[in-house]
């Protein structure tokens, strides 16, 4: 049983068509995800706009972004799967976007006082945020 599915991740990031595996998703990801994905993924987490432009650049350069014109390298594509990852599964935990948000802006004492946003930038703080989330979802000791 899937608790956050590929279908929830390519929604939040507005994906069409949606993928319904996880080897599906992996390989738009691999191919290089639409530009539009990043501007979804950060408009949900953004609380304002000075500070959706900041993770958007935190993400891809700036420069690079207004290059780009279709679709996102590689890299920058498993960077934004992460990000919807992430929300996704905080989503799923808090049950509402206003939590999830507030969850990933608030600096947390297991992740040495820095907010589960900023360390999800990188692949093993995604992975240290998501055991987290499911310390919490499971009422582990977190």
């Amino acid at each position: 049983m899937l608790l956050v599915t590929p279908e929830k991740i390519a929604s939040i990031m507005s994906i069409i068509p949606v993928p319904h595996t996880f080897a599906e998703l992996d390989k738009l990801v691999s191919l290089g995800l639409p530009k539009h994905a990043l501007k979804a993924i950060v408009d949900n987490v953004g609380k304002n706009s000075e500070e959706r432009k900041q993770l958007l650049y935190r993400i891809i350069p700036e420069a690079t972004y207004k290059r780009r014109r279709d679709k996102l390298s590689a890299e920058e594509s498993e960077r934004t799967e992460r990000l919807a990852r992430i929300y996704a599964t905080a989503q799923y935990v808090w049950n509402t976007d206003n939590d999830a948000r507030q969850f990933l802006h608030t600096p947390h004492p297991l992740l040495q006082d820095q907010a589960p946003l900023d360390v999800s930038l990188t692949e093993l703080g995604a992975r240290r945020v998501e055991e987290l989330l499911w310390q919490l979802y499971y009422g582990i000791a977190a």
